[in-house]
């Protein structure tokens, strides 16, 4: 061609240089996709062969539905090592409500999370009804265990297919009471299509509020004789945060309650009051014994009543 190209020769040059560009780029996406799919896959593969550490004894304990006496007898807990919770001992009587309050790593959520035995002990028993959670059917023990946490799961699905996902053949009117209860109701009649409305990756987005709520409102629905509430009113407001602790208090069934909150105000009403520091229980007792101590309990309400009373100067 002498160094140079005709029109012609020129135009075919770009035709075929542009034929082969979709295709370069289109590979440059395959293998894009190919490695995202390869490491989806090798997670799949690592859970499918995941052998559970927590599984039954060789013939468990089956009580079917039980009492919710719950007991710590001596409980010490490792992570790696790092001891996390050290002779914890006490006790919840059927129907009673324990608080427990600490300051952030001091073992509140790792203490809870012992009793559906997400993990066991490495010293002493957890018992439900008398007997060592190592003991009892997995699956039935966490069936008689409702929890909700701060850190809301929440399905593609309907609210109403969200609240009674624990129990799917609850009526239409006890999921309503249930987000009654939960101060869910309210905002849920406001959505698009109120109780059918779709919430979560492919739904509408909610606050940390609302999803708490709702989240309470399925561990209740359960109707659970343990209830497991993990900081579950930390987004939300103080009205509706005593209107979530009445509706406690005046559930229509027995319940044993085990609340970890960081509001005096939440922990006031229990029965009893466990306050840990470095995994070990430093204080124990009602609000008021508490209060009289003059420990860090009592310095915990100073300052949120303080603070509280600085708002209200404000606003007035």
């Amino acid at each position: 061609m002498n160094g140079r190209l005709t029109f012609g020769e020129f135009s075919a040059f770009t035709a075929l240089i542009w034929g082969l560009s979709n295709p370069m780029r289109n590979i440059g996406i395959i293998i894009n996709d190919l490695q995202r799919f390869m490491a989806s896959l090798s997670k799949i593969i690592e859970v499918y062969y995941a052998h559970p550490d927590i599984v039954n004894e060789h013939k468990p304990v089956v009580k079917r539905r039980y009492n919710g006496l719950i007991q710590f007898d001596h409980v010490s807990f490792k992570y790696d090592n790092v001891t996390v919770l050290e002779d914890i001992s006490f006790t919840v009587e059927p129907g009673k409500t324990i608080a427990i309050m600490g300051a952030t790593g001091s073992g509140k959520t790792t203490l809870i999370n012992l009793i559906p035995r997400f993990y066991d002990v490495a010293k002493g028993r957890v018992l439900v009804d008398g007997t060592d959670v190592r003991k009892l059917e997995l699956d039935e023990l966490r069936g008689n265990i409702g929890v909700a946490t701060q850190d809301v799961l929440l399905f593609s699905e309907t609210i109403d297919g969200n609240i009674a996902y624990g129990n799917p053949d609850l009526p239409e009117e006890d999921v309503m009471k249930f987000a009654t209860l939960s101060a869910a109701h309210d905002f849920i009649r406001k959505m698009p299509d109120g109780y059918d409305t779709v919430v979560g990756e492919r739904g509408v987005g909610l606050s940390g509020g609302q999803k708490q709520r709702i989240a309470l409102a399925r561990a209740m629905a359960v109707q659970p004789p343990i209830l497991i509430l993990d900081d579950t009113t930390s987004a939300v407001d103080l009205e509706t945060e005593e209107h979530i602790q009445k509706s406690l208090r005046d559930l229509d069934y027995s319940c044993t309650k085990i609340i970890i909150a960081q509001r005096v105000s939440t922990t006031a009403q229990a029965d009893r009051i466990l306050i840990l520091d470095n995994g070990r229980i430093i204080e124990e007792g009602s609000h008021a014994e508490l209060l009289a101590k003059q420990g860090y309990y009592y310095e915990v309400f100073k300052l949120q009543t303080e603070g509280i009373g600085r708002q209200a100067n404000a606003h007035g």
